[in-house]
């Protein structure tokens, strides 16, 4: 079982920065990743992890403007979310998939989810 509490949304200009946090409880996960879900639109993959590399897979979307990492110190996932878009806004979800070795793209996947934080980039 797993407790996600993800933390960082808000609201912010085009252009502007937001750094997204994760924070798991129970015990560390092979996969942890990214999902946005704006309104009237299917959740959609943003970032994934391999915790012990530090592996990392990009939607084309995001590639450049956003980065995902992991403190193993802490247990935590962060999101850095630079020069953001109108087309960013979404609720963002932390996801882990307690069980893969590899990165999927795909909601299914994914075990454990958190309860999403708002992000809303205006123009």
């Amino acid at each position: 079982q797993a407790q996600l509490v993800e933390s960082g949304g808000g609201l912010v200009q085009a252009g502007g920065s937001l750094r997204l946090s994760c924070a798991a409880s129970g015990r560390t996960f092979p996969i942890m990743g990214w999902f946005r879900q704006a309104p009237g639109k299917e959740r959609e993959f943003v970032a994934a992890i391999r915790w012990s590399s530090g592996v990392t897979t990009y939607t084309d979307a995001v590639k450049g403007r956003f980065t995902i990492s992991r403190d193993a110190a802490k247990n935590k996932l962060y999101l850095q979310m630079n020069n953001l878009k109108p087309e960013d806004t979404a609720v963002y979800y932390c996801a882990v998939d307690a069980v893969s070795t590899m990165i999927f793209t795909t909601a299914a996947k994914y075990d454990y989810w958190g309860q999403g934080t708002q992000v809303t980039v205006s123009s």
